[in-house]
Parts: structure tokens; C-alpha cells; sequence
């Protein structure tokens, strides 16, 4: 029987490995100093799927700079059983994303903003989303959470967004999850 670990706190993307969220912190700093004038969102959102013996779990965090690129990175959690009850599975996704939003401590967040903050009156912004894989329409499963999951992300002073808005958790780290 293999073992996962069921708890890391290293990121991933294209060009790292096992980043430290200082290290990204780092990279988002970066990105946004490229051009203090920009229109920047901030976004974390977690999508999960259901394997032969394990529960995937993919964290997205996203910087975008509106109309002008992003950097992005995922962190991976593996759970060694199948969760296959929906509501526990949106809910721990929304937990995931809650744990990484809090790793933006209100010190951390006014580093970011205070790069756009000379420019702000240029047009410059800077706001941070929480993007749940949930959706209101008929047809959607989870549309009987979605009340519960944006009072979670709005009570952490961060601007929820559900499908189809929230393509960080339902596109971006959805790729990530059907990997083993």
C-alpha cells in the first residue's frame, strides 16, 4: 500500500518545485513590481478528485494582472481514502483555500497592496478572491452549498466567487487533479 502526504506545504508550477510560501510570496511581489500600475487579483481556489484509493486535492493560487499575464502555483494534498460524500469533499476544498488565504496575513496582503497604492489613482488595484467549485444553477449538485461556502470565503474579508467565476478552482487546478 503506498503512503501519501496527507499534509505539505510546498507549492509546485511549471518552472519550481517544492516552494515554501515565502517563495511565493516572493514571486507574486515580483510579478506585481514588474508594473505598479496594474489591475491586480489574487486568487486562491481549490478543486478535488475522487481516485481508486485516494481522495486528489489541488490548491491554485493565482496572480493576475488584468489583460497583461499572471503567475500561478499549485500545491497537492492527498487524502488515502475515496471521499466520495460531496458536501465533506466541497467543504474540505473550501478548508484548503481557507488555509492558504490565512497564510495572507493582513501584514502580507498590505505589502501587495502597497505596491499598487502610488499608482491607485491612475487606476491601479489590487483585490483577492476565493474561488469555490460550486454553482447555482438547477442541474448543479452543489448548488444546495453555495450559501455556506460564501459566508465561509466573505468572513475571511475575501470576495467569493462560484462558477462560472471561479476558474481558478474549476479550470486551473482542476487540470491538476485528474494526475495521480
Amino acid at each position: 500500500m503506498r503512503q501519501y502526504p496527507i499534509y505539505s506545504v510546498l507549492f509546485q508550477n511549471l518552472q519550481e518545485k517544492n516552494m515554501s510560501f515565502d517563495e511565493v510570496f516572493n514571486h507574486i511581489e515580483n510579478f506585481m513590481k514588474l508594473n505598479t500600475s496594474g489591475n491586480y487579483r489574487l486568487m486562491v481556489g481549490t478543486d478535488s478528485q475522487v481516485h481508486k484509493t485516494h481522495t486528489v486535492f489541488i490548491t491554485g493560487i493565482v496572480i493576475q494582472r488584468v489583460g497583461n499575464g499572471v503567475w500561478a502555483c499549485i500545491r497537492k494534498v492527498m487524502i488515502p481514502r475515496r471521499m466520495t460524500q460531496l458536501h465533506e469533499r466541497i467543504s474540505q476544498e473550501l478548508s484548503l483555500t481557507e488555509e492558504i488565504v490565512s497564510m495572507f496575513t493582513e501584514e502580507r496582503k498590505n505589502q501587495l497592496i502597497n505596491i499598487v497604492l502610488p499608482a491607485v489613482y491612475h487606476g491601479a488595484t489590487f483585490t483577492m478572491e476565493g474561488h469555490i467549485d460550486i454553482g447555482t444553477g438547477k442541474r448543479n449538485k452543489t448548488s444546495e452549498f453555495v450559501k455556506e461556502m460564501v459566508a465561509r470565503m466573505e468572513s475571511m474579508g475575501v470576495e467569493p466567487k462560484i462558477k462560472p467565476n471561479a476558474f481558478v478552482a474549476s479550470s486551473y487546478a482542476n487540470r491538476y487533479t485528474k494526475h495521480e
